[in-house]
């Protein structure tokens, strides 16, 4: 047997990357289909905008506003139309989806809490689509959900002034270059929102695990093999010499959300404090979890440290 299809590079506990390049999804993969949620009254449905790569989108509408008359609660048309937010999940660029149940939980509460029409893009997953796959994907989804006539749910209901870019993990680490390329080629939205993004440099920063940086450069290498410069790649490095300007972003607001126990908490903070200084005009935010680990508000749905960071992501959507 090949030593290559046996000799482990990368296990991340959800998957195990091979030397040969194939791959072992372990978790991560399960799903659920569409429909409507009891518990938010959030209806979605899945929309391909790509037959040809089969990228789709989970549309997200939530239950329109209800007016009491003459003592019975009766649903009334909607008077104002609702921020689109578009979301790329999480996974190392390799596993999860818009059906992922923790992932289709998580959009149904944001939809219902924050009163969004919110867009999950399903990206090609590598290395069967090394990157920039993934990127070339999410483009292509922005650019249909912001096009005016995408779908009768977001001309009907969707607000094309007010647009928002969000992500954790891997799609955080999406959303920002989805607004690096917003602001190259004149899209504008109003907001940014990164939760707990996955970024990295060939350097080491003081506070950063170099075991934990070291796994990255091997899973980058693996799913990017293109990648410019390895992990200083502004893909994966905003802050590298040759990564486009921050002042370039093409946002309003931006928040920027980590977790004290997340090994990407130093790039996460340093990001941060390089939006802050780079001379963009807008306003730059810091969220930052106790106690907790990298993404841990998909799964602890419930959670105190969960529901306060859905408030704040709430609250910076609503503008307060």
């Amino acid at each position: 047997m090949d030593s290559g299809s046996t000799e482990i590079v990368v296990d991340a506990g959800c998957f195990r990357l091979y030397k040969d390049g194939h791959i072992d999804r372990l978790s991560g993969m399960d799903t659920v289909p569409a429909g409507f949620d009891a518990d938010t009254g959030v209806t979605s449905k899945d929309v391909v905008i790509d037959a040809a790569t089969g990228v789709s989108v989970r549309l997200y509408l939530p239950a329109v506003r209800t007016a009491e008359s003459g003592g019975d609660i009766k649903a009334t048309a909607a008077t104002t139309k609702l921020p689109i937010v578009v979301d790329f999940h999480g996974g190392y660029f390799i596993v999860g989806s818009t059906g992922y149940p923790a992932h289709h939980r998580y959009m149904n509460s944001l939809a219902c809490n924050a009163r969004v029409l919110a867009v999950s893009v399903d990206y090609r997953l590598a290395p069967e689509h090394p990157l920039p796959a993934a990127y070339d994907d999410s483009w292509t989804a922005l650019s249909w959900a912001v096009s005016g006539a995408a779908d009768p749910w977001l001309s009907e209901h969707g607000d094309l002034g007010r647009v928002f870019l969000a992500g954790c993990s891997a799609g955080g680490n999406i959303a920002h270059n989805m607004a690096i390329a917003a602001g190259l080629t004149g899209l504008r939205v109003e907001g940014v929102i990164l939760l707990h993004p996955s970024f990295s440099g060939e350097v080491k920063l003081d506070a950063e695990a170099e075991e934990y940086r070291v796994s990255v450069k091997i899973r980058w290498a693996a799913i990017f093999p293109g990648a410019r410069g390895g992990l200083d790649d502004p893909r994966m490095n905003p802050l590298a010499a040759s990564a486009p300007s921050l002042r370039t972003l093409p946002c309003e607001r931006m928040l920027v959300c980590a977790a004290s126990e997340d090994p990407r908490r130093p790039r996460n903070r340093a990001y941060y404090e390089a939006v802050k200084s780079s001379g963009w005009g807008g306003d730059v935010e810091w969220f930052e979890s106790e106690g907790k680990g990298h993404g841990f508000f998909i799964e602890d749905h419930g959670g105190r440290e969960a529901v306060e960071l859905m408030a704040r992501v709430v609250g910076f959507i609503a503008g307060h």
